[in-house]
């Protein structure tokens, strides 16, 4: 709203300083201030209220060491990244964008999922919460959203080279600038690690026959669905000490901010020789607000947690995060940039089917951990949490760095 008023006053009345909100840089850095001012000043307001309210933690007895401790800790403290997050971005994001438009469906439509199910957590006293078929109706539905969306919205589309000539470093160092196409409609994502690194997923299907590719939708948007899903699940999974989900979510999110930025931005994307994507920068204001509320959250989440994100943050997180990679054509890169998530899935569904086919192969579930998800087996190791989290941070920010350089090594 604020970009809409300085551009008026910039407009009509030549106003010192209105052309700055012209300025993604400028506009995601105030995002990013005042989202870190929300979480942690509104923050502990929040908590107080949730307190009141008696929405505490109710744990279960899984023989973790300070297990206990932690029970009566305020959840639904997701609601303080979604509010630190929603404000920023309609202060200072254009809001006709449809990326963040799809960013914002993305928050308020898991957001509600995630509530519901900490809601009857806490006030019904079911410990299982929202049974898991409609959180994954849920999932599928805003994957069918955002599939759609991005297949068919006239808004999101891609620049590509009028030529097949790449430049030499000579002409870049000069200034110039690949000759660029029309905008066009696409179901082009990125390869990582390869030269020609660039992938149609309607070749899936146009290599039985090339009118087909009108039908790419059949195969594109299942693919979004699935990414939607096991994405909000990881980030689900990984919430389960104190600090891991929503560090481990901040370094994720700053490094979709850096590939938003570079594939926003005409100069950058044609030096980097990667895909420019009109309008896609946008969301860099968006991806700042969520990683101050983040960072924010962290203030009171850190260990020993004051408050718990619950599914309303996790569930929310990992529907951005997806969203983002997404809509960034950044979304193979998924499994090195959400290793984490990744790790923490893996060992949930290997637990699970290992006891399962050791039972019925010895009659006695046999285990691979000594629990899952993964964070669980270092605790039942004897690791102190806070070890736990930190090291994990510290192996999402190599994850993060691989991810980055990406850009360049193919």
């Amino acid at each position: 709203m604020l970009y809409y008023l300085f551009e008026y006053l910039g407009s009509e009345y030549q106003i010192p300083g209105a052309g700055l909100f012209g300025y993604i840089s400028f506009r995601s850095a105030m995002a990013i201030i005042l989202s870190l001012a929300i979480s942690t000043i509104y923050g502990k307001k929040i908590i107080n209220y949730l307190l009141a309210k008696q929405v505490g933690e109710s744990v279960r007895e899984l023989g973790l060491k300070g297990q206990s401790e932690k029970a009566g800790t305020p959840t639904m403290g997701g609601l303080i990244i979604i509010i630190a997050t929603l404000i920023p971005v309609l202060l200072f994001a254009k809001l006709e964008n449809i990326y963040v438009i799809l960013l914002i469906v993305t928050t308020l439509w898991m957001g509600a999922i995630g509530f519901l199910d900490d809601y009857i957590k806490t006030f019904k006293k079911d410990k299982e919460g929202l049974k898991g078929v409609f959180k994954v109706i849920g999932q599928v539905g805003l994957g069918l959203i955002v599939g759609g969306t991005m297949y068919f919205h006239p808004g999101i589309t891609v620049k590509e080279e009028a030529n097949s000539v790449v430049p030499n470093q000579e002409l870049l160092e000069a200034g110039e600038l690949r000759e660029m196409g029309p905008e066009q409609k696409t179901t082009t994502t990125t390869i990582p690690f390869v030269k020609n690194n660039e992938f149609d997923y309607a070749s899936l299907i146009t290599w039985i026959n090339p009118d087909y590719s009108k039908y790419a939708w059949l195969i594109f948007i299942p693919i979004v669905i699935f990414i939607v899903t096991a994405v909000s699940n990881g980030a689900n999974l990984t919430d389960g000490v104190d600090g891991l989900a929503a560090g481990s979510s901040a370094i994720i999110v700053l490094t979709l901010g850096i590939f938003a930025w570079v594939s926003g931005n005409i100069i950058f994307s044609d030096y980097l020789n990667i895909m420019y994507i009109p309008r896609s920068g946008e969301m860099t204001i968006y991806i700042t607000a969520m990683a101050g509320a983040l960072v924010g959250f962290l203030w009171y989440n850190t260990y020993p947690a004051q408050v718990f994100m619950g599914d309303t943050g996790s569930l929310t997180i990992g529907g951005i995060i997806a969203v983002l990679a997404i809509a960034t054509r950044k979304e193979l890169l998924i499994p090195i940039l959400c290793g984490i998530f990744l790790m923490e899935n893996l060992s949930v569904v290997m637990q699970v089917g290992w006891f399962k086919y050791t039972k019925q192969k010895y009659g006695q579930g046999r285990r691979i951990f000594l629990m899952s998800p993964l964070h669980h087996h270092y605790q039942k190791k004897g690791h102190h949490e806070s070890k736990i989290v930190v090291r994990f941070w510290i192996v999402g920010i190599f994850l993060a760095i691989v991810t980055v350089v990406t850009l360049k090594v193919r």
